[in-house]
């Protein structure tokens, strides 16, 4: 470690909130899919801020969105329209099954808003019905009501009292989600592949069902699509994968290409929202929208859904490799977030000698490490990740 980092590390040791253990290392830069430290090592990045820049590091339309609107209008009012604001809007919902949006800073925002819009139709239309179903080892935010709705055991007793109202079922299980629903229930929340819980996608029986018995009861079917939307697993998004329409969706992550940015979307049924009920300092301020509607152009400008669909097949391929060899077991995922199981080693002593060797991995559980490139991925990149990644398993190669 040269001085320049020590002296960094020991401020941030000082000055910074402790909520996390991190590495004794400093980011400077980045580009395209390497970050570089203060030191000038390069990584090779495969979290993309945890999905979030879909387009690699420091994207050319986005600084220059960034740059732009930087010189014309900051923020005015979110009790005001801006250009930018507008323009988003359609472009984005013209993308969707939905009708409108809302534009937030946080994935965690968003799902507080669906919550919210869900209640709020219950409390209208359904004699009140407030429970939301969600299912085990799903994520939805660090806000107290999206912790409750998450299910992470370690969760439920964590900043007591929790927030009533959620119910916790176990993933593709549609009969639990079936014995579950009372006069009470209003909603069912899933990830169409869960993130933090290890990139396990949902089977097509799983979400045709829940559609199905989402009608059938006349309750909203939310999808939280902050990690899977925005051609993550090979679609825009991940209903069209399924065939299914949600009543809801959330989005989050890559909608803002690494600049803080959310957003909730319905339809027009269930945009039942009155004055005051929900909004933001920060919502739809013209500085994020203009670095919305920037992402979305190249998004579809270049195809990238089809891309991630391409590169998901070939990293999906290079994965059964190692599995084949005894490497590693249980890979899994859509698209570019894809997930293994280890065999002979932890998640946490995988991640530290990958990243000594320049490669930037995530374990969102003891024994998985979870793979979420920014989209922009590349044959060359997965064969560099694969190659490195392969000399951190016991049995790897040297």
């Amino acid at each position: 470690m040269n001085s320049t980092m020590r002296k960094l590390i020991q401020k941030a040791e000082e000055y910074y909130l402790f909520v996390s253990v991190k590495p004794p290392i400093v980011m400077e830069r980045g580009k395209g899919m390497f970050l570089y430290d203060v030191a000038g090592k390069r990584y090779l990045d495969f979290i993309g801020g945890w999905a979030v820049n879909c387009l690699g590091h420091c994207y050319p339309a986005i600084t220059r969105a960034l740059k732009c609107q930087a010189g014309k209008l900051i923020n005015a009012s979110p009790s005001l329209y801006n250009r930018p604001q507008i323009e988003f809007a359609e472009l984005l919902v013209k993308q969707t099954c939905m009708d409108k949006v809302f534009f937030l800073s946080t994935g965690a925002e968003a799902n507080e808003g669906a919550i919210k819009l869900a209640r709020k139709y219950g409390s209208k239309h359904k004699n009140g019905a407030y429970e939301i179903i969600t299912t085990r080892n799903s994520f939805h935010g660090r806000t107290l009501a999206t912790m409750a709705a998450t299910g992470k055991e370690q969760w439920k007793t964590l900043f007591a009292p929790g927030m009533p109202g959620f119910v916790h079922v176990d993933f593709n299980d549609l009969r639990a989600v079936k014995q579950n629903m009372t006069e009470q229930t209003i909603a069912v929340m899933i990830e169409p592949v869960q993130g933090e819980g290890g990139a396990v996608p949902a089977s097509m029986d799983y979400i045709r069902g829940l559609r199905k018995l989402c009608d059938e009861k006349g309750i909203l079917l939310i999808f939280d699509e902050i990690q899977t939307g925005y051609g993550r697993t090979g679609k825009f998004f991940a209903y069209q994968y399924f065939g299914v329409e949600p009543d809801i969706m959330t989005l989050g992550k890559g909608i803002g290409g690494g600049f803080p940015l959310a957003a909730l979307l319905a339809k027009d049924k269930f945009c039942v929202f009155e004055k005051g009920e929900q909004g933001g300092t920060y919502t739809g301020q013209p500085l994020a929208m203009s670095v919305g509607l920037a992402v979305l152009k190249e998004m579809l400008d270049r195809n990238i859904s089809a891309h991630v669909e391409k590169m998901g097949f070939y990293l999906k391929s290079k994965l059964e490799i190692l599995e084949n060899k005894g490497l590693i077991e249980n890979s899994r995922g859509l698209g570019l977030l894809q997930a293994f199981d280890l065999k002979k080693s932890t998640g946490e002593e995988v991640l530290k000698k990958a990243l000594k060797k320049g490669l930037i991995l995530n374990s969102p559980r003891p024994q998985t490490i979870r793979l979420i490139p920014p989209l922009i991925v590349e044959k060359k990149h997965i064969d560099e990740m694969i190659s490195i990644l392969a000399t951190t398993l016991p049995g790897g190669l040297l």
